[in-house]
């Protein structure tokens, strides 16, 4: 069998400026007699540094190609440098950026620096659910026709038996306004008494962010992008964070919404580039399960359980 490694090279510094370039070492074809590993006992061949300009036999150098993932839009904040990164102030609310540092103490002329961090330290986790709403009528030309179907309704009420019987003491559902998140919602807190119900446009379905890879069957113009997405991030900020500083006990929060939206908000959450968000799918009904520590610190606890549903009962329209 023939050997296939795949290397990325990079030379910096060339000429004033920065050469980019790909090599793909290629094994050796078989022919007659020939292998391609090295038979038993063989020495190993001796690596050796070769210029970029002279390939040794069997590496291909490829040019370098073109970046297809589009530049962020501007409301996408990444951080300076290459390499694993987490931001421990990505929801803006880390203690040592909420306290005025220049202010000082009228009486000793000292920071308390101390005691003000910990006013500002957050002592609770959240707790976010979301929840993808049920299938729906594909056919209806306005949002008010996309009503859930039959089985959508099936699936709403799978859900809700769900949610209670995990017997956590839920604070709220927030839902997009769109109707089949409506009607899901509605389904849903007839399981959950007592809860209260938020609606939202900032959590109606759209295009949070040009994909990456892109696809074909899915192309929106780029002003969608552009209203669509600068929406979406904002429902991020509003109800994606940390818990406040108040905040004495854990929080359980539903948010019934769209596939989109919450794909968009994991890989926001998670500090994933953002441009992936199409890579995953979810199941009508489904429910994703983000932690928010104290600290800032996220976890992915489930994405898109539909597993409490008979398979007959999935579906993903």
């Amino acid at each position: 069998m023939s050997l296939r490694r795949a290397l990325a090279l990079a030379a910096c510094g060339l000429a004033g400026g920065s050469v980019l370039f790909s090599a793909v070492a290629v094994g050796k074809q078989p022919g007659r007699g020939g292998d391609a590993e090295p038979r038993p006992g063989s020495a190993a061949p001796a690596t050796a540094v070769t210029p970029a300009s002279a390939a040794p036999p069997g590496l291909l150098l490829l040019p370098p190609a073109a970046a297809s993932c589009p530049p962020a839009p501007g409301w996408i904040e990444r951080p300076a440098g290459t390499g694993s990164y987490w931001d421990s102030n990505w929801d803006r609310r880390e203690p040592l950026a909420l306290i005025n540092l220049k202010k000082k103490n009228e009486e000793t002329g000292e920071e308390e620096l101390a005691s003000r961090l910990d006013h500002c330290k957050a002592k609770a986790t959240r707790h976010i659910f979301l929840i993808r709403h049920s299938q729906y009528n594909l056919d209806g030309r306005a949002d008010k026709d996309r009503t859930l179907t039959p089985l959508g309704r099936e699936q709403a009420e799978l859900t809700g038996r769900r949610l209670a019987s995990l017997g956590l003491k839920f604070d709220q559902i927030i839902h997009s306004s769109m109707t089949r998140a409506t009607e899901t919602t509605e389904i849903i807190s007839k399981h959950l008494p007592g809860v209260k119900k938020i609606s939202t446009d900032l959590l109606r379905e759209g295009a949070p962010i040009e994909p990456d890879p892109p696809v074909s069957h899915w192309k929106p113009e780029a002003v969608q992008y552009y209203e669509d997405g600068a929406r979406i991030e904002a429902a991020f900020r509003n109800f994606i964070h940390r818990a406040d500083a108040k905040q004495e006990e854990d929080s359980y929060e539903i948010f019934v919404c769209h596939a989109n939206v919450i794909r968009y908000i994991v890989c926001r959450a998670l500090q994933f580039p953002p441009e992936g968000w199409l890579r995953m799918s979810l199941n009508n009904g489904s429910i994703t399960h983000l932690v928010i520590r104290p600290n800032g610190r996220v976890a992915l606890r489930t994405l898109g359980d539909t597993g409490f549903m008979p398979p007959d009962k999935i579906t993903r329209t």
